[in-house]
């Protein structure tokens, strides 16, 4: 087992009029090598749960176990858990800050306490597995566009071989092209390194798309936890929680209130061509 959350309650600006409760007895399990959606509107508390998990925050109550070890415990070492779970915050490029694209990603792995030539290796390695060309590694960051920003941040973190990724809406304020292809990336370094990832998002289908499973936050509590196939299924608790279901699955509901006999559990645009060619 990964990471295991047990009754987890935190509250924002306590005893103050500004009081927000952000979780609410959140109790959840991820497990090693795992690739996890986590969608909800703003205010669900995901983002404070992600954070929560790095150990940004700590909750007011609650334990939270990262490979059977309390991470609240005395003597239980943050640094250690932090090199162990990287976090990709949205719009990771305003993290960048060294001269060179090289000496960014070199950064993480020298902080670890490797040596310089070390960090560099680790570096060369990161940007090749986030598939950066090599002759942008001597350019300033801020010379990028702003996909491979995004690409050269994300190797910043994975250069620190962490065990859990986290992604925070990594693909925020790119064109569709880019969505895909650092999608495509992430998938890439999830089945290649057996990493556990965990993706929160806005975007329905990009979830469908890419995790084999979805947690659903609410007014910070989990309000579903399942397949893609299973979460989109509650299409209506959905709606009423200010989310919405894949387009796909949208229209194979109507085809079936058409009268047509079509598989409402489809959430990819691949699953839908194979039941629509069935009616041909």
């Amino acid at each position: 087992m990964s990471i295991r959350l047990e009754e987890i309650n935190y509250t924002y600006g306590a005893g103050t009029a500004y009081e927000i409760h952000a979780l609410k007895n959140v109790s959840l399990e991820i497990q090693n090598g795992e690739f996890v959606g986590i969608i909800g509107h703003t205010g669900s508390g995901k983002s404070t749960l992600i954070q929560m998990l790095d150990g940004l925050i700590r909750a007011d109550s609650g334990h939270i176990y990262f490979e059977n070890e309390d991470i609240y415990a005395d003597g239980f070492s943050m640094r250690s858990l932090r090199g162990k779970i990287g976090l990709v915050f949205q719009y990771p490029e305003y993290q960048l800050f060294e001269t060179t694209v090289l000496k960014d990603v070199a950064f993480g792995p020298g902080n670890q306490g490797l040596s310089e030539s070390d960090a560099l290796e680790r570096a060369k390695e990161a940007l090749r597995r986030v598939k950066m060309p090599e002759k942008y590694w001597e350019m300033s960051p801020f010379e990028l566009s702003g996909g491979q920003k995004r690409r050269a941040a994300i190797a910043g973190v994975i250069a620190m071989e962490p065990q859990v990724l986290i992604l925070d809406e990594p693909t925020a304020g790119l064109d569709p092209r880019g969505r895909d292809e650092l999608f495509a990336m992430i998938c890439e370094l999830h089945e290649n390194t057996g990493m556990t990832v965990l993706l929160v998002s806005h975007s329905m289908e990009d979830v469908a798309d890419y995790v084999s499973r979805i947690v659903v936050m609410d007014h910070g509590s989990v309000m579903l936890d399942g397949t893609p196939a299973e979460v989109f299924s509650h299409v209506e608790e959905l709606e009423a929680a200010s989310l919405a279901v894949p387009q796909v699955t949208y229209l194979m509901r109507d085809l079936q209130a058409a009268g047509f006999d079509v598989n409402t559990s489809v959430t990819t645009l691949a699953e839908a061509k194979k039941e629509i060619l069935k009616l041909c």
